[in-house]
């Protein structure tokens, strides 16, 4: 390993290139070389904006892009989870109503404040306009369970709860009649899958929950958007394959009886060949491997993450 490895994203500081890409004649993809992208469905009278970026001034931009194709209001925000880079944009779209699962509430309740302080202290460069964030936490003003519709105008969205995978709380957007899903990261395309907070023997099922809707166009949480169901299948056969290799790895440590480091090392070693060249891999394994360890022995739910104990996993495996 190597000693001197930054601490998660601390040494990508490299602007990325915005896209703004149609997918359908409702929705729209914003996407950035790997980092969150935010998906955008443009209704009969309102506009609906799937994950909000991390900060206001980031959210402007997608703002920016929005009013290049629509004067409608920005009627709704959905979080399709519940991790700061992705709900903490929200006010800078100042929608009439935030929407979110109630599992993601409850997560938000339970652990919102750490979470926030730990991906500020992970990703420098997304929260560099960190003063843009209002005090507190980004609430949701509408929870739902299992299925939401929302109408804008005769246009049909849907919000689906398809089972756990990146977070106990994980939302899709879902287009009919367009045949458009914004997946959050339940889905990644050419990155790597954050896992630290993940259900890993539920995953796979919920991603084939996700393709048995059969979606034409895809926004993954991070990287480009997917188009046609070619593409689409490839994505949710990445993530799939990268979260299935990363259990098959842990568990064999496991029934080996190899501690965490060990398993750790193990895992990178054998992953780093087929996905070390997807992004933002040397910050996710660390987390991705700890969360996996944890269900496979004594932590059938995700622990929290704070500040603190980002730091201290990094440097047991890491240092």
């Amino acid at each position: 390993m190597n000693t001197a490895k930054k601490f998660a994203s601390q040494a990508d500081l490299e602007e990325k290139q915005v896209s703004f890409t149609r997918l359908s004649e409702h929705a729209w993809a914003y996407t950035a070389e790997g980092d969150p992208n935010t998906g955008i469905i443009v209704g009969d009278d309102a506009v609906l904006v799937a994950d909000t970026q991390a900060t206001p001034a980031m959210a402007q931009d997608v703002v920016r892009r929005i009013r290049e194709v629509t004067d409608k209001p920005i009627k709704y925000v959905v979080l399709t989870h519940y991790h700061a880079v992705r709900v903490l944009g929200a006010s800078g779209f100042d929608p009439q109503q935030i929407i979110a699962s109630q599992d993601t509430r409850d997560l938000i309740v339970e652990r919102g404040e750490q979470d926030k302080a730990s991906e500020i202290g992970r990703f420098p460069r997304l929260f560099r306009n960190v003063e843009t964030v209002p005090p507190g936490l980004t609430w949701p003003t509408m929870t739902f369970t299992g299925k939401m519709t929302l109408w804008l105008g005769k246009l049909e969205v849907q919000l689906l709860q398809l089972g756990r995978g990146h977070t106990k709380g994980d939302t899709v957007v879902w287009l009919p009649q367009d045949r458009v899903l914004l997946s959050g990261d339940l889905v990644e395309f050419d990155a790597t899958p954050y896992a630290g907070d993940a259900y890993f023997k539920d995953w796979p099922q919920t991603l084939e929950n996700l393709a048995a809707l059969k979606p034409a166009a895809l926004v993954p949480g991070r990287g480009p958007a997917l188009l046609g169901e070619e593409q689409v299948a490839a994505g949710l056969r990445a993530t799939g394959g990268f979260i299935a290799d990363v259990r098959a790895c842990v568990e064999a440590g496991v029934a080996a009886g190899k501690d965490l480091h060990a398993v750790y090392q193990d895992t990178f070693a054998q992953l780093k060949p087929k996905y070390g060249h997807w992004v933002i891999f040397d910050h996710c394994m660390p987390f991705d491997v700890t969360r996996c360890y944890d269900e496979v022995t004594q932590h059938p739910h995700p622990r929290i993450w704070t500040a603190e104990r980002d730091i201290e996993m990094w440097k047991t495996l890491e240092g």
